[in-house]
């Protein structure tokens, strides 16, 4: 049966020998592997990498060369994305419409892209889903893409046969901006792959434009310029030391991290949410709420997450919420985010590039350099084109104006000749002029030859003799031609430039990583703690500790602040009220303040938290007040208020359950709080300081407790003119933390007395005087009463205080405070 086979191919290669066809028998490896290698030179070459000079590949530079030839410009509306793509494939790309199609969408995505090279009408899909069908969506060029394409007529690049040869196609784009460094480029050949990673226009061109007049500058320079990658979708990079290893080698790997808000969560108490507003380069929404669900329902390596809600919009942009459980440490959680869930991705850089139809990997002075070698050859091109065409047209001109010198003999040659030839040969020969000028005055007609006509002609001969000039400049002159495709980088930022949206992070990659972890659990125990309000309006929180340790930091007396407004007591996971000077409070959760840093011993309250950050302040209101909730405000008489009109009031702690902010004190129109104290059980004198100097106190018992609604009584009676300058509650019988101290200042004088110096008054009379002025003086800048008082600038510098004088009414010391708050120091009891 074999031979019979074998005798059966023998005839069969005969017939084919007898019918003039060649055969060649060749051994199946050697097919094979000639086969697989012109297969491995098609795939680089046609479909997988960019080119190193316009950053595209086959199928994106068909489809814009086709838009363009079709006229699917900017300025024309947008025509179905099935006749873009049925064109392309029709006459450039005999590959599949959808292999076109997803080409195509990706050149629309503002995810995918910096500068977006089509201007999509539809669905062109999400980081998570993918688009509309070709029918059902629109599409045109962007004005970018222009930019890309503008110049082709202009015989700036070389062109190619289509793969039928009846058409012509770019082998390359004219690119007028780093399109390969800016938008970034992947892609899978045959044993090889690119993965570029996206930039910032206006940085890749500053640094462009350096690299034109130092063709030298080293790495560290162009970084200068391009410090990192710049995402679409914004987000933080991490590893700048492995950008450089990209830039230098063309190979590396970064880590890309979401953007995230932590914060209270709206309508709920005492729980946290981490706000997802940016996601990683490639990463959508539900690919996160996957992973997370995953985590947290399978795997149980994720804790502590109550819910997830994806309230992304076109209006808002992304919004992912991970809602917290309560007692929850959101930045532990998110550690835990970032390590088990696409919220943290890494990027592979691999700059591999064809260049000069070669593949070869670059960094980025070697990417910038084949890009404005492009440049210099285009613009050149394209100078020598517009160069010719204005010495054609000139040459026309000049014969032209020859022939209306002398009009009347040139009107009779032409009426006098037999024929076309004829005239245009005697044209030639009396008048001196080019067959080409002949030939163009007599298909020239004569109402163009009146003396208006002339003028103009005779300006065109001087702006194209000036332009002519310009170009051979540009031709001529290396330096002239760098500065042109200088500028026209710079004409391209202008127009089309943006704000960087990625923030870098400096650093070694496993430092920066190892820096990230947050220290503490995921679950804060509800130990005790205090919140504090510096002079300077800074809310935080000490570190959470047991009832043992507070004590034993109290007997030390180890940790003790700059200047402190107000102290209260509280718990990690409770709540504590916040008081504005326009008489709303606040009620806010302990848990997320900033824990205050402790360097040898001692606290520094500039780790704090603006106000402002934590309640919605009006202009000009500020915090004056702290108030505890819970457990240890009970058995208070409530909240004592003074206000700059000199009103008095102690607010019963009835506070409302469902809301979470209310007022505490009806003010008159003009009027404000200016302190607010808690008392802790009724035993404080309560104490006003007005600005002309007068001090008053009298106990807190004698000030019945009001609703929220109440106005107050009066507190000090003021002279017309004055206002008071300072309230508070202050305890006369706390021996641990200090006799407590009157601190006054005219900005210029300071004085600082014992408060018992002052004897006690009744409510609504005018006090006792607190200091003298000297002359000069007319009032008092700053007033302050409490136990070891310190004083700070408006920044928190430490400002040293005189020693105290025992003299109620003396004039103080010359200090000179100038914008300066007072306070105290705190133990952590």
């Amino acid at each position: 049966m074999a031979r019979r086979k074998d005798d059966r191919a023998k005839a069969d290669l005969a017939a084919f020998d007898q019918a003039g066809a060649r055969v060649f028998d060749n051994p199946l490896v050697t097919e094979v592997s000639d086969s697989y290698l012109e297969y491995a030179f098609s795939v680089i070459h046609s479909r997988a990498l960019p080119d190193a000079r316009d950053g595209l590949k086959p199928v994106h530079r068909r489809i814009l060369w086709s838009m363009y030839e079709q006229g699917h410009r900017p300025d024309r509306g947008h025509v179905k994305s099935a006749r873009i793509v049925g064109d392309v494939m029709g006459k450039y790309h005999p590959h599949g419409d959808t292999a076109i199609y997803d080409a195509m969408v990706r050149l629309a995505q503002d995810f995918s892209l910096n500068v977006p090279l089509i201007d999509g009408h539809g669905n062109f899909g999400s980081p998570d889903d993918g688009p509309a069908a070709a029918r059902y969506t629109e599409a045109r060029m962007s004005r970018e893409a222009m930019l890309l394409t503008g110049e082709l007529g202009e015989d700036t690049v070389d062109v190619e046969p289509n793969y039928d040869g009846s058409l012509t196609q770019p082998t390359v784009l004219p690119a007028a901006f780093p399109n390969l460094l800016v938008n970034g480029a992947s892609g899978i050949a045959v044993g090889m792959a690119t993965n570029m990673i996206p930039h910032n226009l206006g940085e890749v061109v500053q640094a462009a434009r350096w690299l034109i007049n130092h063709p030298d500058a080293t790495l560290d320079k162009l970084m200068e310029f391009v410090p990192g990658p710049d995402l679409p979708t914004g987000g933080l990079l991490l590893g700048l030391d492995e950008v450089r290893r990209a830039y230098e080698t063309g190979r590396g790997v970064v880590r890309m991290r979401g953007r995230v808000e932590i914060g209270p969560l709206e309508g709920s108490r005492g729980r946290q949410a981490i706000t997802v507003t940016e996601l990683p380069y490639g990463v959508g929404a539900e690919k996160v709420i996957a992973a997370i669900t995953n985590e947290v329902n399978k795997t149980k390596r994720l804790t502590g997450i109550a819910d997830v809600k994806d309230l992304t919009d076109r209006e808002n942009g992304t919004r992912l919420v991970v809602e917290c459980k309560v007692g929850v440490n959101p930045q532990a959680l998110l550690a835990d985010l970032y390590r088990l869930t696409p919220l943290e991705q890494s990027f592979g850089v691999n700059n591999l590039v064809l260049v000069d139809g070669q593949p070869r990997t670059l960094g980025l002075k070697e990417l910038l350099d084949v890009f404005l070698a492009h440049r210099y050859e285009v613009v050149t091109r394209r100078s020598a084109y517009r160069k010719r065409k204005r010495e054609e047209r000139l040459h026309l001109v000049d014969g032209l104006l020859i022939a209306l010198l002398d009009i009347d003999r040139v009107v009779k040659l032409i009426r006098a000749s037999e024929d076309a030839q004829a005239a245009k040969d005697g044209l030639m020969q009396k008048f001196k002029l080019s067959e080409i000028q002949a030939s163009y005055i007599l298909d020239t007609p004569l109402r163009r030859l009146t003396k208006y006509d002339r003028l103009e002609l005779e300006a065109e001969q001087e702006k194209l003799r000036g332009e002519i000039a310009e170009l051979s400049k540009i031709l001529d002159d290396d330096k002239v031609l760098r500065k042109v495709v200088s500028d026209e980088l710079a004409a391209v930022v202008k127009q089309f430039g943006a704000p960087r949206r990625t923030t870098l992070v400096d650093g070694d990659l496993k430092e920066v990583l190892a820096a990230s972890v947050p220290a503490g659990p995921l679950e804060v125990a509800d130990d005790p703690c205090q919140v504090i309000l510096s002079a300077t309006g800074l809310v935080a929180r000490t570190a959470a500790e047991s009832e043992e340790a507070a004590e034993a930091r109290r007997r030390s007396g180890r940790v003790k602040h700059d200047a402190v407004r107000a102290i209260v007591h509280s718990t990690a996971r409770g709540r504590v009220l916040l008081v504005t000077s326009a008489g709303r409070a606040f009620k806010i959760d302990v848990l997320p303040l900033p824990v205050l840093p402790e360097q040898s011993g001692t606290v520094s309250l500039r780790g704090g938290m603006s106000a402002a950050e934590l309640v919605p302040l009006e202009p000009g209101e500020t915090v004056v007040g702290l108030a505890p909730l819970g457990p240890s405000a009970q058995g208070s008489p409530g909240l004592a208020l003074g206000t700059r009109a000199g009103v008095v009031k102690v607010c019963a702690p009835d506070w409302p359950v469902r809301s979470d902010e209310f007022e505490v004190i009806s003010l008159r129109d003009g009027d404000e709080v200016i302190g607010a104290t808690w008392l802790t059980d009724g035993a404080e004198t309560l104490a006003f300081v007005s600005s002309e100097a007068s001090l008053l106190r009298f106990a807190a018992s004698v000030v019945r407790p009001q609703g929220l609604k109440g106005g107050g009584m009066a507190g000090i009676n003021l002279p017309a003119g004055a206002r008071a300058v300072f309230f508070g509650a202050i305890r006369t019988d706390d021996t641990a933390h200090g006799e407590p101290m009157v601190v006054t200042s005219t900005g210029a004088t300071v004085k600082v007395t014992p408060f018992k110096a002052y004897p006690a008054k009744g409510r609504a009379t005018g006090g006792v005087r607190a200091q003298r002025f000297l002359k000069g003086e007319v009032e008092l800048s700053v007033a302050w009463i409490g136990p070891r008082p310190v004083g700070a600038t408006a920044t928190g510098d430490p400002v040293d205080l005189p020693l105290a004088d025992p003299r109620r009414d003396g004039s103080g010391f010359a200090v000179m405070l100038g914008p300066t708050v007072v306070g105290h120091h705190i133990d952590r009891d």
